[in-house]
């Protein structure tokens, strides 16, 4: 295991930066997941790290050694991509192995490696197995032994679970998290989905157009976003955000009315709500946000109703209880309870604080 460190990183594709500079501290056999929409430069960080990219400034440091001039082979990595990128041709045991064809090992050393990482992964009896005759999440499990049987200092993830259905997502989640508990190998994942970011990493980095916005732990991140592209991006729904004017020692929003407990320093200012926050069909207290509007749609989910709201031409998503079902252009009222709510700069988006 080792730590990793990135120093004023660069990646430059001609003159269009597409890494700006990031500093990040990777702990020994922390799980780390990059997360941002597509294009903000966290793949692109990765493969830099594997050494697949060239580095335009900057330095990569793994295990207490810059690696920005040594081969991927050389830096004692190990990366999934995906793809799974599994020979069509060779048996499960085979493609695990591959890496080891190469190495020093006897014969039963590399076979004791082989097993060990197939019994790891519910693998081993399937060692014989062709990829087509396995599914999607086998697949999947066959590419991460073989990353596995190197025994590297680092797991470099790249989306690994982006071609599975959800359900399989769901439970691929949950089998990466629990090899990264036993084996406690520092991880780097990259993906798109918060929902794999939220439920995955000891850590998260939010990155958007080459830059790092904000790092901190999946709790940090949904309780403290530094600014709206963040706190919409980490939770799901994504964050209500209402435009809001100071009015007294409270501020008006479409819909509604609420007194605050931070004050904007202007008088313009954007309040956030999590639909989770906002709930149709309980009684508001003093000083809570309070908004008005009319049911556009529902998503009936079981345990609860998601509930868009017209609000004044702006679309707000709330909450119900499983058993309420609101009607189509039906009036509804919407709460949100003292503390829940956040306040941004309009200008500069970053947050103001809590209210």
């Amino acid at each position: 295991m080792a730590a990793i460190e990135l120093t004023s990183l660069v990646k430059r594709y001609g003159k269009v930066p597409a890494v700006r500079g990031i500093d990040l501290s990777i702990a020994d056999g922390e799980f780390v997941v990059f997360v941002g929409p597509s294009g903000c430069g966290k793949s692109t960080t990765l493969r830099m790290i594997a050494g697949l990219e060239d580095i335009s400034g900057g330095t990569v440091t793994i295990a207490g050694k810059v690696v920005n001039d040594l081969d991927p082979k050389h830096r004692n990595i190990a990366m999934v991509f995906q793809n799974y990128a599994i020979y069509p041709h060779l048996t499960v045991g085979q493609n695990i192995g591959f890496g080891l064809y190469t190495s020093k090992l006897s014969k039963s050393e590399k076979q004791d490696r082989i097993v060990a990482a197939a019994k790891t992964l519910g693998l081993d009896e399937l060692l014989d197995r062709r990829p087509s005759e396995l599914s999607g999440g086998q697949r999947q499990r066959v590419a991460i032994g073989r990353a596995m049987v190197r025994d590297p200092v680092a797991f470099l993830f790249d989306e690994p679970l982006s071609n599975l259905d959800a359900q399989l997502r769901a439970q691929m989640r949950i089998e990466i998290k629990r090899l990264h508990q036993r084996l406690r190998t520092t991880t780097v994942y990259v993906t798109h989905d918060q929902v794999e970011a939220m439920t995955m990493a000891d850590r998260i980095v939010v990155m958007r157009d080459g830059d790092i916005l904000q790092v901190g732990t999946p709790t940090e991140l949904y309780e403290q976003p530094a600014d709206v592209f963040t706190a919409r991006f980490i939770g799901s729904p994504a964050m209500n955000l209402l435009h809001g004017t100071r009015q007294g020692e409270g501020v008006a929003v479409a819909g509604g009315t609420t007194k605050l407990a931070v004050s904007p320093a202007g008088n313009e200012v954007l309040v956030g709500v999590r639909p989770h926050d906002l709930v149709i069909g309980v009684a508001g207290s003093d000083g809570c946000l309070s908004i008005e509007g009319t049911v556009n749609a529902v998503e009936p989910l079981g345990s609860e109703t998601l509930v868009h709201i017209d609000v004044d031409g702006t679309e707000v998503i709330a909450t119900a209880s499983g058993k309420t079902i609101p009607a189509i252009e039906s009036p509804v009222t919407a709460t949100a309870a003292v503390g829940t709510l956040y306040l941004f700069d309009p200008a500069t988006e970053h947050l103001l604080g809590r209210a």
